[in-house]
């Protein structure tokens, strides 16, 4: 029987197929665009390879194609009769992801991957922020995440996907020079590698880097193409650090040409996410507020995410319409969010709808407010769900209030005790609170 790329079996007697197979997963694992339609030639080869079909319906749900994502794994689901153990059980695992059932697919994960460890595409749907145990909103996700990727490593070698994958969970628990040395070996042997490029620009952030990711960030877009899952969102890092190192006009030429709601070309939660977050941030380091700006991204977000989801992306609606002013469609957010937390349909919990409301107050000048919310928060962020870099949003909106309160020894406490390795804070009126 024929073998994909990491040696387990599959259920097809096509090399034709099985060729186009490991090609289209190889770019489904690095976010390179284009997996739909070469798994697309794979299920041409062999309508019944199973496989091909749950990879496929896997890359049209990446790319937002929820429709055509289910009716390609109940294919699979279809054409799953006779499969081995390991391929049935994948199967099953993308039925239940696509299906919306995270907690039982990341319990199903877990099982997966303790009998058949070198399954790279259902470890797949736990390798980034939005996957499945990052996103949990439980606490000390980021320890698990890391434990899973050492778990794992013996099974992997040097492969250049899973040396990406693990050096993002390193960096996110703070083994900063490991995680360079993975994330560089997995560029080194796939440039096209988005996952290893996204790992390195944590690397560079957590170990305050700048001057160097930038140069790393502006010459790896080159090569990257527009409409590649990550363009948006590398773009998002690289105008943060032109915003830390002063440069407000290349990182404002960043946001208005790539970050963008209406010129971004990403998946609509990166693209959410991103644009709010740059927004907020470029207003703490003491840029004018942009309300024309933020009216787009709330138009977004009335558009592209009408009900709660995930707390991922929904902390950060609660930024987009706090800035816009919208109390109404904030509050009736938060009261579905907190009726799904009251039926146990919301991992986060309460911590979504508190950092909602620190927003809302600090965007009306209740600084005080938003103080007493937004302290007992930052032992939350996990929870909240996103990256460090992400989640540093929290911290630096309190060092602001702290100083709009008028203290300005709070906000060096709490510049004092933050974990060491990024570089300089931009927010305005810290320099003079030192």
């Amino acid at each position: 029987m024929l073998a994909d790329r990491y040696g387990l079996a599959v259920s097809t007697t096509s090399a034709a197929a099985r060729d186009a197979y490991v090609a289209g997963c190889d770019m489904l694992l690095s976010l390179y665009p284009g997996a739909e339609p070469v798994l697309a030639r794979a299920i041409a080869a062999d309508p019944g390879f199973a496989l091909a079909h749950a990879a496929r319906a896997r890359a049209l749900q990446t790319s937002g194609d929820m429709a055509g994502a289910r009716t390609a794994i109940a294919e699979a689901q279809r054409l799953a009769t006779g499969l081995n153990n390991r391929q049935a059980s994948h199967v099953a695992f993308f039925a239940l992801l696509i299906g919306g059932q995270s907690a039982d697919a990341l319990a199903a994960l877990r099982v997966h991957l303790r009998n058949w460890p070198r399954d790279a595409v259902v470890l797949s749907a736990s390798a980034t922020n939005s996957g499945l145990i990052l996103s949990s909103g439980h606490a000390g996700v980021k320890r698990e995440q890391r434990d899973l990727m050492d778990s794992l490593a013996a099974h992997y070698g040097e492969d250049w996907w899973f040396a990406s994958i693990h050096a993002f969970a390193l960096s996110e628990t703070g083994a900063h020079d490991v995680a360079r040395d993975k994330a560089q070996f997995a560029l080194a042997a796939n440039p096209a590698n988005a996952l290893a490029a996204h790992a390195l620009t944590h690397v560079h952030y957590e170990s305050g880097t700048n001057v160097a990711g930038r140069g790393f960030m502006r010459d790896w877009l080159k090569g990257y193409p527009r409409e590649a899952v990550y363009y948006g969102h590398i773009s998002w890092h690289l105008a943060l650090c032109e915003l830390d190192a002063g440069d407000d006009a290349e990182a404002w030429r960043l946001y208005s040409e790539i970050i963008a709601p209406d010129v971004n070309r990403g998946r609509a939660a990166t693209t959410l996410v991103d644009a709010t977050s740059f927004l907020w941030r470029w207003e703490l380091a003491g840029n004018p507020c942009e309300p024309a700006r933020w009216q787009v991204v709330h138009d977004f977000v009335a558009r592209m995410f009408p009900r709660p989801g995930g707390a991922f992306a929904d902390w950060h609606i609660a930024l987009a319409e706090a800035a816009a002013g919208d109390g109404t469609a904030l509050e009736e957010r938060l009261r579905q969010i907190e009726a799904m937390a009251h039926d146990g349909r919301y991992p986060s919990g309460p911590v979504v709808p508190a950092l909602a409301r620190a927003f809302a107050a600090f965007q009306r000048q209740d600084f005080s407010t938003a103080i007493t919310i937004l302290e007992p928060m930052l032992a939350e962020r996990d929870r909240a769900v996103g990256s460090l870099a992400q989640t540093d949003l929290f911290e630096f909106t309190l060092l602001r209030a702290y100083l709009a309160a008028g203290r300005p020894e709070a906000a060096r406490h709490l510049l004092a005790s933050r974990r060491a390795g990024p570089g300089p804070v931009r927010v305005i009126g810290l320099k003079t609170a030192h």
